[in-house]
């Protein structure tokens, strides 16, 4: 996680089922998408996921990290996760990642003004 998160930073987690032939599923049902987001630049800073493998997690940082919702649509993040990602959990990972920028947008037009 960054260690240098600005006041302008928020937290969106969202969870999705993981298939059973993952052998994350084992241990889990779900995968968890977390994603630090500038609310004033709308700049994705950091990225967590609750998958077993840490090259997963790092590549799915390099991924995500510098994404702007403000300025892109989703669907740009998911198109690339699926063209780049090919982890058995690939689709649950689009889907947690989904679920949380939408968290996010929800959250930004109540509260931000």
């Amino acid at each position: 996680m960054a260690n240098n998160c600005s006041q302008n930073t928020v937290y969106f987690i969202a969870y999705s089922k993981l298939p059973s032939s993952v052998a994350a599923s084992k241990m889990m049902d779900l995968v968890g998408v977390g994603l630090i987001i500038n609310y004033k630049t709308g700049i994705i800073e950091d990225v967590s996921c609750t998958l077993i493998t840490n090259e997963a997690k790092l590549f799915l940082k390099l991924i995500m990290i510098g994404f702007n919702l403000h300025e892109m649509a989703i669907k740009e993040l998911i198109d690339q996760i699926n063209f780049r990602f090919h982890g058995v959990s690939q689709k649950a990972i689009c889907v947690a990642t989904k679920a949380a920028s939408e968290r996010y947008i929800v959250w930004k037009h109540e509260n931000i003004k």
